[in-house]
C-alpha cells in the first residue's frame, strides 16, 4: 500500500468516525440511561406490587416480564438509532412470536389463567375448592397449575386454563358453612317426633354451631319414604368431621327411636285371568 493509498483510508476512517462517534455516542448514552431507568421502572413497580398484595408467586414473574419487554424495547431503539435497519428484525419477531404461540396455545392459556387467578384470587394456598369435578385442599399455584389435596391424600394437578375458565366452588371463603344430609322414615312414622329427636340430636354434634342453628325440615315425599332434611352449620374445617358424625348419629337416633329408615319397594298386584 503505497502513501497516498494510505492517506485516503486514513482520512476516510476518520470522517466515518466523525459521522458516527456522535450517533454512537448518543446510543451508548440512551442504553445507559434506559437501563438504569428500567431499573428504577422495576423497583417502583415491583413496591407498588407488594404493597397491592399481589400473589408472591406472581409480583416477581410480572416485574421480569416487564422488565424484558422494556429492554427489549430499548434494544431495538439504540439499535435504531446507530443505522441498524430494525423493521425486518421486528418483522421476524413477530412472526416468531405468532409461531410461537400457535404451538403452545393450550400453554399459553394456562399461562393467562395462572395470571387470573393470582391477580383476582378466587383461592388461596390452604383453601378447600371443587373444581373441574376435583375437590382438594390447595397445596400450591403454579403459573402453569394448581395443585390439590383431595380427601384421600392423593396429588390432583388442575391446569389454570381450565379452571379459570369454569365453576369454582370454594368451601374456605365464608365463616362458616352448612352440612346437608338428607334420611328418609317410614309414611307411619311420627314426624314431629323424628324431627324434634334429629333436632337434639345434631345440636350436641362437636363443631355444629349455635348461630346460624341448625333445621331439620320435612324435604319431600318420596315413593318409598317422607325425606327429612338435616342442616347444620359448621366451620369450613369441621365440615368432613362433622358431616360423617351426622349421619351415623342420625342413624343411631332413628334406631333408637324404632323409627325405621325404609328402603326402596314396590307393591306387585297379581291378576288371574281365567
Amino acid at each position: 500500500m503505497n502513501s497516498e493509498s494510505f492517506v485516503a483510508l486514513k482520512n476516510e476512517a476518520i470522517s466515518m468516525v466523525l459521522l458516527y462517534a456522535p450517533q454512537l455516542a448518543l446510543a451508548i448514552f440512551t442504553l445507559v440511561v434506559g437501563l438504569f431507568l428500567i431499573r428504577g421502572v422495576l423497583k417502583v413497580l415491583s413496591g407498588g406490587l407488594n404493597r397491592a398484595g399481589v400473589d408472591p408467586t406472581l409480583a416477581p414473574f410480572l416485574s421480569s416480564i416487564i422488565g424484558w419487554g422494556l429492554k427489549l424495547i430499548l434494544l431495538i431503539s439504540v439499535a435504531s438509532m446507530v443505522g441498524i435497519q430494525t423493521t425486518s428484525f421486528v418483522a421476524v419477531m413477530g412472526a416468531a412470536g405468532l409461531a410461537v404461540g400457535l404451538a403452545l396455545q393450550g400453554s399459553l392459556s394456562n399461562f393467562a389463567g395462572g395470571v387470573l387467578i393470582l391477580l383476582f384470587r378466587p383461592y388461596r394456598v390452604g383453601d378447600f375448592i371443587k373444581a373441574q369435578g376435583e375437590m382438594g385442599t390447595v397445596k400450591e399455584i403454579q403459573i402453569f397449575n394448581t395443585i390439590l389435596m383431595n380427601p384421600e391424600n392423593r396429588r390432583v394437578i388442575v391446569p389454570n386454563g381450565a379452571i379459570a375458565n369454569g365453576n369454582i366452588t370454594n368451601y374456605s371463603c365464608e365463616e362458616y358453612v352448612r352440612v346437608d344430609t338428607t334420611v328418609g322414615i317410614a309414611y307411619d312414622a311420627d314426624m314431629k317426633k323424628a324431627r324434634e329427636l334429629l333436632s337434639e340430636m345434631v345440636r350436641k354434634i362437636p363443631g355444629v354451631l349455635e348461630e346460624p342453628a341448625p333445621d331439620v325440615a320435612i324435604a319431600e315425599l318420596g315413593d318409598s319414604s317422607v325425606n327429612l332434611i338435616v342442616r347444620p352449620y359448621c366451620a369450613p374445617s369441621d365440615y368432613w368431621s362433622v358431616r360423617f358424625q351426622l349421619i351415623e348419629e342420625t342413624k343411631n337416633t332413628l334406631d333408637a327411636a324404632n323409627i325405621s329408615i325404609p328402603f326402596p319397594q314396590r307393591d306387585i298386584h297379581l291378576f288371574n285371568e281365567k
